[in-house]
């Protein structure tokens, strides 16, 4: 009865997406197999896509009681990438991410709750100098082991926020570059020894 009653509940924290992680696993990002990207519009005509190259973060899992996981990610602002070195100058300076006054870009997560498929995740993120709630669901928790001896889970996640709210380039008019910035993260993240 016991056996049965451990691998209804194993199948049921499957089925959920949330893996099969021990409780208060702790994890860290691997940045080689990961990737934060984002796109913006350009005179109303299509995307402008960027990347972030420099980037770490770590991930607290308690499937058993969501309440007590967590999220965290810094962004090196200064490794902004969009495949044009002129453009890429331009971000880093005061108009827009102003990487030397504000060097990175700090996600730590307040609330994470479980929901289909993943988690719902509520935070605050520091950009530019001005924090900001936001929140997005991140999906997945398939878990892996390769190479051998090394735990991973892996994530993605999508989230809007307006460049206007955190003080970036406010003199440049939403009819030129838009105000709405797509973020897209996806990560794998090994589990500490």
């Amino acid at each position: 009865m016991r056996r049965n009653v451990m691998a209804t509940a194993l199948a049921a924290v499957a089925a959920m997406g949330l893996g099969v992680a021990a409780a208060g696993d702790e994890y860290a990002i691997d940045p080689v197999h990961s990737g934060v990207t984002f796109q913006i519009t350009h005179l109303d005509l299509t995307y402008v896509h960027g990347r972030f190259n420099d980037f770490a973060g770590t991930l607290s899992l308690d499937p058993s009681d969501p309440s007590k996981s967590s999220v965290k990610m810094t962004i090196k602002t200064g490794s902004v990438d969009t495949n044009n070195a002129m453009r890429d100058a331009h971000l880093k300076n005061p108009d827009y991410f102003n990487a030397t006054q504000y060097p990175t870009i700090e996600f730590a997560s307040t609330s994470v709750a479980p929901i289909e498929g993943g988690y719902a995740v509520k935070g605050n993120m520091t950009l530019h100098g001005e924090t900001k709630p936001i929140s997005f669901d991140l999906k997945g928790g398939k878990t892996a082991e390769f190479p051998k001896g090394t735990h991973r889970i892996g994530f993605t996640a999508r989230f809007q926020v307006k460049r206007s709210e955190f003080g970036i380039s406010p003199k440049t008019p939403t009819s030129v570059l838009g105000d709405d910035v797509w973020v897209d993260i996806g990560f794998e993240a090994v589990k500490k020894k």
